[in-house]
This record gives structure tokens, sequence and C-alpha cells, in this order.
């Protein structure tokens, strides 16, 4: 079992960001764990060739949601290289195969009128750039009524939105969108926008449980603290918030 932590830097609105898909090899397998925004193919061409891997070594592609910045460039990635095979759980494949509309999508549309103007106009971008993202059949769906082992030391995570990847042999949490880190410390994505927030934190819950040595967030990277403690820490403070509201 091996793993690589790719860091894919883009300029977004003047602020330069970063992402993180992961590549991890099992077996015979060797997967890239989510493939960023539309366009990105260059540039995650470039960073596996920093770590000597390349498309054509790969055998597959896991999406762990359907969303921009974990598929947008899929499509063009599967038109280059048509030998890798799409992995997806049975909750997402039929957003990622185009046969179901995106949650996202029918999320961003149904509370767009009650945004504040201040964020009308990132949603509008956000609403647009899901309508034009191209669907790809999922050649290989694994079912989450039952969570474990995908291959040899790769447990999946049921963590509602999305999954997480756990790597048994190397006690490495590929968080997915679960948690990200901000400022050097973990949080929640985008609480402002999470509409189910007591959902968010079970799953970070449900991650407390495994032994972390190394935590690996799509945005932020490699969390290098005790990630077990981070965690407890995470669903504490947003509890504290909540029974403070509910007292106000």
């Amino acid at each position: 079992m091996s793993f690589h932590i790719l860091e894919i830097k883009f300029n977004f609105n003047g602020t330069e960001e970063a992402i993180y898909p992961t590549v991890i090899q099992s077996g015979n397998e060797t997967l890239l764990i989510d493939c960023g925004y539309e366009g990105f193919l260059p540039k995650l061409e470039e960073e596996l060739c920093e770590v000597n891997l390349s498309f054509n070594e790969l055998t597959g592609i896991l999406i762990t949601h359907h969303d921009i910045d974990h598929m947008g460039s899929l499509f063009e990635i599967k038109a280059k290289y048509p030998h890798l095979k799409v992995w997806s759980s049975d909750l997402e494949a039929g957003y990622i195969d185009g046969s179901k509309k995106s949650l996202r999508l029918i999320q961003a549309e149904d509370t767009y009128d009650q945004l504040p103007v201040a964020y009308k106009e990132g949603a509008r971008y956000f609403i647009d750039q899901l309508k034009r993202m191209k669907a790809v059949p999922v050649d290989k769906v694994f079912g989450l009524n039952k969570e474990g082992e995908l291959l040899e030391g790769v447990e999946v995570i049921h963590t509602p939105g999305h999954v997480s990847i756990y790597l048994t042999h190397r006690q490495t949490l590929i968080a997915a969108d679960a948690v990200v880190v901000e400022n050097g410390e973990l949080e929640i994505a985008n609480p402002q926008f999470t509409l189910d927030m007591p959902t968010a934190l079970a799953s970070v819950k449900k991650l407390e449980r495994l032994a972390i040595d190394r935590l690996v967030c799509y945005h932020g990277g490699l969390f290098g603290r005790d990630a077990s403690a981070a965690l407890l820490n995470l669903t504490k403070r947003y509890k504290a918030t909540q029974v403070k509201a509910n007292t106000v």
C-alpha cells in the first residue's frame, strides 16, 4: 500500500488556492481520488510527474462526490485516457453519469432567492458551473449500505454528502470534504452554507473512532498535528456553539 498527495495550485479571483487530490495504490489498482476543476488536466499531469507517475500508470479515478472541484476535469481526463475506470459510491453514481439531477444543483437553485445580495453573484456562478459539468459513465460502483474494505488496506467510510477513504495499513484518512484545514485548524467545510450541521458533525464523529496518523484534506492538504484530538475538539466546539445558540 502506498499513496501520494498531489498539490494542485490555481488562481481563483486573484487569490492563490490549492486542492490536494491523492493517489493510492493497492494490489493491481492505482487510483486518483478526485480530479479538480474543468481544465485541470495539465496541472494533474504535471503534478503526477513530480511523484514519478503518469495517467498511463493509473487504473482509475475514484470520485468522492459530484461537485465541480472534485470531478470537473473528469470528462477531459477520460477523453484523453479512456483506459481509466471511474469509481463511485452507489449514492453518487447517478449524479456523475447524469441520470440524476445533482443534489448540489438542486440545493443551490432552491436556496438562491434566500441568499444575501452579496452572495448571489457567486451562487449564480456556482449554479452555471454545475450545469455545464459534463456527465461521465461510472465503471465501478461500490455500495455504502455496508461500509467496509474496498481494496486491500482501503476502507470506505460514508460521510454523508461524499465518502472518505481510510488506509488501514498506513493509518491515513483521506477526508474528502468531511473536514478542511483553515489557518492550520480543522474546520467544517463552508459552515455558513451547511444546511444540515448535525449530519456534518455526525460525519466528523464517525471519523473520531479511527486511529489516524495522517489526515489529508482535499482543501488544506496534510494536517500535521494530532488529528484524532483535533476532530474531537471540532465536534465539541460546534456542539458548544449550538447549545449557546439554543439558550439565547
